[in-house]
């Protein structure tokens, strides 16, 4: 067993490593793309909600010389307004984003782009289901790129998104992906101690991400008089064509936190879920989940997913393996706590080793090193890892909503996207998935639908 796992483990960090070797040699035939010559990196920011106004905020306290933020885009001038007034309060300095360079609408996102000069950095962080069209005028204009998790829901996307993964490579762009525990010191040095053997043979993995209700994934029914499309993308985590709903865009940090750590990506799941306080919701969540992967190797992986309040909560990944065992993550994204025990109980008697420095926050040191590597030209493209995590996350969201074990292949290869129409989106127009006379909307009915997520028309 051990010369199989070697022998896996090779070839994960192999093909983790090919972005960066490819990136490597079309650097060397191609123009640098960085900072402009006044040495000056313009940032936009496409999606104002939460987690874009948090990575701009991220993107400012980078100290490796002048940034700024020039534009900003989104569909809701209330939200944009908000996000500009936290920003310029913290960084005054830093923003400079006058009226006439806040761009609402769907195409706000080319607006924003059109701001900046080859080298300046866009942040994407509107729901994942815009990540491939956003990209693809990104690269087109030649600027770099950081996205939020996940970047994509769904087969066809997963497909766009590797072949624009390997355009961005032949511009030379910088390409972060906001899987940011990847950038966590103690979690690096853990992985690296276990892809070098301190744990044996990795076995079993677990994975928890048990809380109350999350984000946006309870959506309430639509206002009267509201518009159907605003109110989903307010509620963006209810609807799977937006979000890739609860799973994705919340359990993928756990599911990407174990291949990582067992150094291959899956090849199959099994999963069950249900609904089982509603009420009046009108997603298409589950409120629980649980996914068994299998890697190559036979090595299993559990992740279990839960979201109604009064239960017992828990967020932490661990590992076993013949020599040990290791907590990979705690209590979330902050702090991280990595160790490893002699034993398989977690013990303090058995405790061998402990992440010994205070540990830096990984949301800030994905956006240092995406910095470094735009000034100091460094290869730097993490789209392709995180089309991987994404298409494994939906490859046991999709498991568990149609009742069928689906392998990689099958989930890459499904044909049914979710929103084929996106481009062609208009603030006020209709949404790609419709209500009911009755204001619902189909939800997966596992061994009823066994070839799609949900029923289709």
């Amino acid at each position: 067993m051990s010369n199989n796992n070697d022998s896996n483990r090779r070839q994960f960090l192999k093909e983790t490593g090919v972005i960066a070797a490819a990136s490597t040699i079309v650097a060397s035939g191609v123009p640098q793309v960085h900072a402009a010559e006044s040495n000056t990196i313009q940032v936009a920011l496409v999606g104002c909600g939460g987690r874009g106004t948090g990575a701009a905020m991220n993107a400012l306290a980078v100290n490796n010389g002048p940034l700024k933020l020039v534009a900003m885009a989104d569909v809701f001038s209330a939200r944009q307004d908000t996000s500009y007034a936290s920003l310029k309060g913290k960084f005054q300095n830093r923003v400079d984003v006058p009226d006439e360079r806040k761009f609402i609408g769907f195409d706000a996102y080319k607006k924003a782009i059109d701001v900046l000069n080859p080298g300046d950095v866009v942040i994407f962080a509107t729901p994942p289901a815009f990540r491939w069209l956003h990209f693809t005028y990104a690269i087109e204009k030649g600027v770099n790129v950081f996205m939020e998790k996940p970047v994509t829901v769904d087969g066809p996307t997963s497909k766009r998104m590797f072949a624009l993964a390997e355009e961005a490579k032949k511009k030379n762009l910088k390409v972060a992906v906001g899987l940011m525990c990847r950038h966590c010191k103690a979690r690096q040095e853990l992985a690296d101690k276990i892809h070098n053997g301190e744990l044996g043979d990795v076995l079993n993995l677990r994975a928890y991400r048990m809380a109350g209700p999350t984000g946006s994934a309870a959506a309430p029914p639509i206002p009267a008089g509201a518009n159907e499309l605003e109110h989903q993308i307010k509620h963006f985590h209810g609807f799977l064509w937006l979000s890739g709903g609860a799973v994705s865009d919340f359990l993928i940090h756990n599911i990407d936190e174990g291949c990582w750590a067992k150094g291959d990506w899956p090849v199959e799941a099994r999963a069950s879920g249900g609904r089982h306080y509603r009420g009046d919701k009108i997603d298409q969540n589950f409120d629980t989940y649980s996914i068994e992967y299998t890697f190559g190797d036979g090595t299993k992986m559990s992740v279990e997913g839960r979201t109604i309040p009064g239960c017992q909560n828990e967020f932490a990944t661990y590992v076993h393996g013949t020599k040990g065992a290791a907590i990979f993550s705690t209590r979330g994204h902050l702090p991280a706590k990595s160790r490893i025990y002699k034993g398989q109980n977690f013990v303090k008697d058995d405790l061998v080793w402990a992440y010994p420095d205070r540990e830096p926050n990984p949301y800030q040191e994905e956006w240092n090193d995406l910095i470094k590597a735009i000034r100091e030209d460094e290869a730097y493209n993490e789209v392709e890892r995180g089309v991987k995590s994404s298409l494994v996350t939906s490859m046991g969201r999709m498991a568990a909503h149609t009742g069928q074990r689906i392998t990689y292949d099958e989930f890459l290869n499904c044909e049914h996207e979710f929103a084929p129409g996106l481009a062609d989106l208009k603030l006020g127009g209709p949404a790609p998935l419709m209500a009911d006379e009755d204001g619902k909307y189909p939800v997966p009915q596992p061994g009823l639908n066994p070839d799609t997520e949900y029923e289709i028309g």
